[in-house]
């Protein structure tokens, strides 16, 4: 593990700060998404079940979609390219601010999956709607989970603020 001290005293306290309500928040989903599967399990017996095939095919490409655009939304935005330009572009401000809403915007994804399956348990009285995609939904709320040892190497390798020094280039300009 890196020393703490390598960051600046001004990114320290914001990277703090973002890292904590990003994690509150992810966990927050997570804990709705365990109560809504537990909502179903212990309500299966007071929802009318109906089956609805347009619903059901619906709802398995919307969770498919939400499950593998969070992938691809959260490996493009953390690419490294993109990291480097926001640094460059914003400095390391812009690169924890950039940290913090992706993650927030995939836990969203994973939360909203989870409570498209509650919707159609409750429509259709099939528990097993809440329980794929509430799993759907903990995968992709676990994945998007941030540790804040990944924010710091993050911050570190791509907003270095020691030991970094602008070199200038010995050869003529041509």
């Amino acid at each position: 593990m890196q020393p703490a001290e390598r960051l600046s005293s001004d990114s320290e306290p914001e990277l703090n700060r973002r890292h904590w309500a990003a994690a509150f928040t992810v966990r927050a989903l997570i804990a709705l998404t365990l109560v809504l599967s537990a909502v179903a399990f212990l309500g299966r017996n007071r929802f009318h079940h109906e089956d609805n095939d347009v619903l059901d095919r619906a709802l398995r490409v919307t969770i498919l979609i939400f499950g593998l655009g969070s992938v691809v939304l959260r490996r493009t935005k953390f690419s490294a390219t993109r990291l480097q330009d926001i640094t460059a572009l914003r400095g390391a401000s812009g690169l924890l601010a950039t940290l913090a809403r992706t993650t927030l915007q995939v836990a969203l994804l994973g939360g909203a999956i989870s409570l498209f399956g509650f919707i159609a348990t409750v429509m259709t009285g099939n528990e097993f709607y809440s329980y794929g995609a509430g799993l759907v939904g903990f995968v992709v709320l676990l994945y998007c989970y941030p540790t804040r040892y990944s924010w710091q190497q993050t911050l570190q390798k791509f907003a270095p603020t020691t030991g970094v020094s602008a070199t200038k280039s010995t050869s003529p300009n041509y």
